[in-house]
């Protein structure tokens, strides 16, 4: 089978995502390639993957429209893994390889950043961009084609960031203008959004069932990937069944995983913690916990953003994906840095809703009550002068801190004042019961 697929990063995400598509995909007779494994950092796990010859067990569990699900797959998608810290050579050869035309990679949120002092002739540069500059450039001198980039960090247009830093590589390594427009008329540089979560080898008695495998694998059910541009001819995501979306434009799909699956844990996540309530899973079990984020869900969230076919769909699946019994997601986990993500994940929603209907919305003004309330009464975890402003401020001077929330919510305060006092007389419990009544 060939090599058709350069993949930056050996670790749990990709061999959960891209690498059980590819496995898939090549079992149903629908694609004819497999991966080569670049090792992003030295010290890597590179020589581990390969002592067991890059193959490995995968456990996608997870509730699927209304089921249990445990499905078993033995992942046999990746060639081999190329160390660049040890075989340089290797390494770049890739780039001789006319058959390569993906380059997926997932090297962390950080990864995706441009290093001034990477040099064109280190064996290899350490950052990714700089390293995968060094590949295409040689792709370039081959005269060979291009190829379709489909980075899976989790940032913003990660595709235009990553093709932005190799046109700083460029200009900082004198690289003549020809590569330039070699890189921008022959290779397709895609902004993607991912969504599965892997949770790595496993911590249950899953792993007794595969003792000498060190790569085990476990993640949800769900997954969904969405890419800019349609390359659906040459990588038959859908054609296999997966929930892949060609689109012009992601944003769209950013905004419906950001305002309802992330904005369902943070809407939720301080009511649950004052509430004594520890995981997920248990606030799913519990019927006024559901209840609330169902209320935050159906008559907030959804009619805000649009109750498009999309948006309820994936609504529907993220109730299934907060109820999987096979993970155990730690409220105290999500909690983390809090404040900036209400303001991303919560707020636009709340105000949106305020524009659209000339009221604040009850649940979800709620639920940045009981995030004021936890920062003053517990034990967050956030940037310090973050914690001192939420502990030692009164509310009204927290509302109108635009450096916290990126807007002026002084006109919240009688809202804010009489939720938080309610909390603070009657209790966490007590107040979600009132707020739904």
């Amino acid at each position: 089978m060939k090599e058709t697929v350069i993949q930056f990063g050996e670790g749990n995400f990709l061999r959960g995502f891209v690498d059980y598509f590819l496995h898939k995909m090549n079992q149903a007779g629908l694609y004819d390639g497999k991966a080569v494994v670049i090792q992003p950092r030295a010290g890597g796990k590179c020589a581990l993957l390969s002592a067991q010859d890059c193959k490995y067990n995968l456990y996608a569990r997870g509730i699927q429209n209304g089921n249990i699900v445990n499905e078993h797959t033995f992942i046999e998608s990746i060639s081999r893994c190329v160390d660049p810290y040890k075989e340089f050579d290797s390494y770049m050869a890739l780039a001789d390889n006319p058959d390569f035309r993906f380059i997926v990679s997932n090297t962390t949120e950080a990864g995706i950043a441009f290093d001034e002092t990477c040099k064109f002739t280190d064996t290899p540069c350490t950052g990714f961009p700089a390293k995968l500059t060094q590949l295409l450039y040689r792709r370039y001198k081959n005269g060979l084609n291009g190829f379709i980039l489909l980075p899976c960090e989790l940032i913003d247009n990660n595709g235009d960031a990553l093709k932005k830093c190799v046109l700083q590589y460029v200009k900082l390594w004198n690289l003549e203008d020809g590569f330039a427009d070699w890189l921008e008329k022959e290779n397709h540089f895609a902004n993607t959004l991912v969504d599965r979560i892997v949770t790595g080898y496993p911590n249950d008695e899953t792993k007794d069932t595969h003792p000498e495998d060190k790569f085990l694998d476990t993640a949800e059910i769900f997954h969904l990937w969405v890419i800019e541009g349609n390359f659906e001819n040459e990588l038959p995501l859908q054609k296999a069944g997966f929930n892949v979306v060609w689109t012009d434009d992601a944003k769209p799909y950013k905004k419906i995983k950001v305002r309802i699956l992330n904005g369902a844990h943070t809407s939720l996540v301080a009511g649950a913690l004052l509430s004594g309530i520890e995981t997920v899973g248990e606030a799913m079990q519990n019927e006024l916990t559901s209840a609330f984020l169902n209320a935050c869900m159906k008559e907030e969230i959804l009619p805000t953003i649009g109750e498009t076919e999309e948006s309820i769909a994936f609504a529907n699946s993220v109730f299934d994906r907060f109820r999987n019994p096979f993970i155990q997601h730690k409220w105290r986990s999500i909690a983390l840095n809090s404040v900036s993500k209400f303001a991303v994940r919560v707020l636009p929603t709340i105000l949106e809703y305020k524009e659209q209907n000339g009221v604040y919305p009850k649940h979800l003004s709620l639920s940045l009550a009981y995030l004021i309330y936890f920062y003053k009464n517990d034990t967050p975890e956030d940037a310090p002068a973050v914690v001192e402003i939420m502990k030692n401020t009164c509310i009204a001077d927290i509302l109108k801190n635009t450096a916290l929330w990126q807007a002026d919510l002084s006109d919240m305060k009688e809202l804010i004042t009489e939720y938080y006092n309610k909390i603070d007389h009657i209790g966490a419990k007590e107040t979600m019961q009132w707020n739904l009544s």
